[in-house]
């Protein structure tokens, strides 16, 4: 583990002291992403933010693991599991600014990125109007981090030139419209937290034509318990269903999916090479 630091400069502007009186006095709160998964995913800075933390407030995609980097730290699970909130956003705002304001220095910790789908911005800026100082430390975005993990890439010269990063569901929990202009691009689609809307999903790609599209999902991106079905639109439905898969997961759609097959089975040919040798 890194040695604790007494300052953390996140930009050429913003100065995180570890616990003070200044700290304690006026209150700051620091957005951290801790990464698609995996703990050896999240970023040094990151690391720096949680040693200088005096309250961590953590989600249910991150890794409790994480939180050993903050062993002097309050530790308030502020998460979701199983369509269950431990606190609702508008708590986890005052918790926020209350604990800020009474213990000094908040880490906000989220899985991925803070800033994509995180609502991370959503409470910086309730923070800060409550007059706290406010930092963000980004994070491995899941969106292509996961991918990666699969050996699947969001871009690819010859099959991709782009890629959307979509929800799966709006805050009115119905899909985004995004996934259906998405779905008359060349490019490559990353929904996620999507599974609850993959009948939809694949729906709007059999209108494009696109029944054959290679189509992964990856539960538990990065983790030690991931788990992956690769298939096309037409029979992906019936896949996830004989793995078993589920939330949390990421949809990968497009022709990179493609990339993950190759790779593997010039890794095989070169094994059975070696064995012939």
């Amino acid at each position: 583990m890194i040695n604790k630091v007494n300052n953390i400069h996140v930009d050429a502007t913003v100065v995180i002291p570890a616990s003070s009186q200044e700290s304690i006095n006026h209150g700051q709160l620091t957005v951290v992403g801790a990464g698609p998964g995996d703990v050896e995913l999240i970023t040094l800075k990151a690391i720096k933010a949680l040693q200088a933390a005096d309250v961590v407030l953590y989600d249910a995609l991150v890794d409790v693991a994480l939180l050993d980097y903050a062993p002097n730290a309050e530790h308030i699970f502020v998460g979701k599991r199983k369509g269950c909130y431990a606190y609702q956003q508008d708590q986890i705002n005052d918790l926020i600014v209350d604990r800020a304001r009474t213990h000094g220095h908040v880490v906000r910790l989220k899985g991925g990125d803070p800033f994509v789908f995180g609502r991370g911005a959503e409470e910086m800026e309730y923070a800060a109007s409550k007059g706290l100082k406010v930092a963000m430390v980004p994070g491995i975005s899941s969106s292509v981090a996961v991918p990666a993990s699969q050996n699947i890439p969001v871009t690819k010269r010859g099959a991709a030139e782009s890629f959307w990063v979509i929800t799966g569901t709006t805050k009115e929990h119905k899909l985004s419209t995004d996934v259906a202009l998405a779905a008359k691009s060349n490019a490559t689609i990353v929904i996620l937290m999507g599974m609850g809307k993959l009948a939809e999903i694949v729906e709007l790609f059999k209108q494009e034509g696109k029944v054959d599209m290679p189509i992964a999902v990856i539960q538990n991106g990065t983790r030690q318990d991931e788990k992956l079905g690769i298939g096309t639109i037409g029979t992906i439905e019936q896949i996830v269903v004989e793995h078993q898969l589920s939330n949390p997961a990421i949809i990968v759609v497009g022709e990179v999916v493609k990339h993950r097959s190759a790779v593997l089975n010039y890794a095989q040919t070169l094994k059975v090479h070696q064995e012939v040798l």
